[in-house]
């Protein structure tokens, strides 16, 4: 099957999406789908040539183009996947689906609420399949938690913390950075606010209930960078985030994102729930649980080292399931969609519910206040 994918020479369309995800699936002999064995085959789309060709090179000898019209023109490639820079996604999206392809893109699928609505009604008017990038539902930690969840491990579940992020090098040290400059330059579509809390919706609406209002408020806490040629440049986009949820059932979740913080947590992101028969921890590929039988009882003492070790009380949750790459994850499914019409529910619209959280928790640091989220139209 031949798959269009625009903007994929950078680092998560190249490792994640191209490399671990389509070129995995087709070097394993493809995907068995029902009595058909669907084989991925990439056409690599982009801006420049010389990444591209060296792209393509790389992975093997890829077909690839800088013509998207061309590539859109192809009959024989039924998908177009986008992994450009926000900005750029909206207009390439619409001429992909008016061209009859299914679409599936990174998110946010859009800069704006409004924008993301529109490519869903478009994609529901033309009878295309759609969906959006939701990765860390399949997180080997996060799987884990779905599952503590599903059994009832927690009780009622009273709270959700979550703590993401890492130091991104600024540059000016010689050491490069993580992520590309245009991460932090607002014009471009930067922002910690726009990339993460549309990861945090789904993240919260799938597992512990859909987020009905926000307090949010963010900050830029380093204001000058250097960019992939050595250049500084101002940072007009905010780096860090620090939001509260309320969800459907009471549940309060809290969430810090940072790329300006130093880790000393179990990992890059954490997630800690908390609910009247236990509690647990996960991280990228790791759960802990400290059920309420085994819960210490402290008592407040300064005066005196604690006779409690907090980290040791905590029971690792085993790994009963194979542990796939969560971007390979949600692709099978879209294929399996695309080919079986098997149900994928993280389509255009849940997208857009990303896309509006983000603007509603900046609306929110604007105007310092909660800000309720109206549901979507449907």
């Amino acid at each position: 099957m031949r798959i269009v994918m625009n903007g994929v020479t950078g680092r998560m369309g190249t490792n994640q999406h191209l490399f671990r995800s389509l070129l995995a699936i087709r070097n394993e002999g493809g995907l068995r789908i029902g009595d058909r064995t669907v084989v991925p085959e990439p056409i690599l789309v982009g801006r420049n040539a010389a990444k591209l060709e060296a792209l393509a090179k790389r992975a093997g000898g890829l077909e690839w183009t800088t013509d998207l019209a061309a590539a859109l023109g192809d009959s024989t490639a039924p998908i177009y996947f986008d992994a450009q820079i926000t900005n750029q996604r909206v207009e390439a999206v619409k001429d992909a689906i008016e061209a009859g392809k299914h679409i599936y893109c990174e998110k946010p699928s859009a800069t704006s609420t409004e924008g993301a609505l529109e490519l869903f009604f478009q994609a529901k008017a033309k009878g295309v399949k759609h969906g959006v990038v939701q990765d860390k539902l399949w997180l080997p930690g996060v799987r884990k938690l779905k599952r503590l969840i599903d059994t009832g491990f927690f009780g009622k579940i009273l709270s959700v913390r979550g703590e993401f992020g890492y130091w991104v090098f600024t540059g000016e040290d010689g050491i490069a950075p993580q992520r590309p400059s245009w991460n932090y330059r607002g014009e471009e579509g930067g922002g910690i606010i726009v990339d993460m809390l549309c990861h945090w919706r789904y993240v919260l609406d799938n597992l512990f209930g859909d987020v009905r209002s926000v307090s949010c408020l963010g900050a830029t806490h380093i204001g000058k960078r250097w960019d992939e040629s050595g250049q500084p440049y101002d940072v007009t986009a905010d780096d860090s985030a620090y939001a509260t949820f309320e969800l459907e059932g009471d549940v309060v979740a809290h969430f810090n994102s940072s790329w300006a913080v130093r880790v000393r947590r179990d990992d890059l992101l954490t997630l800690q729930v908390d609910g009247t028969h236990g509690s647990a921890v996960a991280g990228l590929r790791e759960c802990r649980i400290q059920p309420s039988s085994v819960t210490p009882r402290p008592v407040w003492n300064p005066d005196v080292p604690s006779p409690i070790d907090y980290a040791e009380g905590w029971t690792l949750v085993p790994t009963n399931e194979p542990e796939e790459n969560a971007f390979r994850a949600q692709w099978e499914r879209f294929l399996r969609h695309v080919v079986a019409d098997e149900p994928f529910p993280w389509d255009l619209r849940e997208g857009a519910k990303g896309v509006q959280l983000a603007e509603c928790g900046l609306e929110s640091w604007k105007q310092r206040r909660w800000i309720d989220i109206p549901e979507l139209p449907r």
